[in-house]
């Protein structure tokens, strides 16, 4: 993991900040996300009736997938300078490939903008979610940070 100062932040716009480690998705994640939203669609939940589906078991749901990036983007980079990191939304938001149970994925964090606004820094971040082996990844996101100091 690397560390960056924010005020050195705007001389890397276009850099990849870092790469997380890999996480497992398991059936068990997948099922408390299920408990904690109620999207209890069988295709996350229901292991024998998603076995003779389209993906041949269960799948993440996408907003599952989309969950996991805070957690995985303070693995991929550390920024230093601000007394709070708050998730100010997302601008664009993508699912290419479902996310197979029992799979592993890992978020890749890009610096898309910054920009200065009130108290301290809008950062617009590009995460992509890859999963192990595929070649498409399960989500492309452009999230909004803001770091306030």
């Amino acid at each position: 993991m690397t560390t960056y100062a924010i005020d050195g932040l705007a001389d890397l716009v276009g850099a990849e900040l870092g790469t997380s480690e890999w996480l497992l998705v398991d059936q068990e994640r997948i099922d408390r996300f299920a408990e904690a939203t109620g999207d209890h669609q069988w295709i996350h939940v229901d292991t024998a009736r998603a076995a003779g589906g389209p993906y041949g078991a269960t799948i993440a749901h996408g907003y599952l997938t989309l969950s996991l990036l805070p957690m995985l983007v303070r693995q991929a980079c550390t920024l230093e300078g601000a007394s709070r990191r708050v998730n100010y939304g997302l601008d664009k938001v993508r699912f290419p490939q479902p996310v197979i149970a029992g799979s592993r994925v890992r978020a890749v964090v890009t610096l898309r903008s910054v920009s200065e606004t009130r108290g301290g820094l809008r950062l617009g971040l590009t995460c992509v979610l890859e999963i192990e082996g595929a070649e498409k990844p399960a989500c492309v996101a452009e999230t909004l940070t803001l770091l306030l100091i």
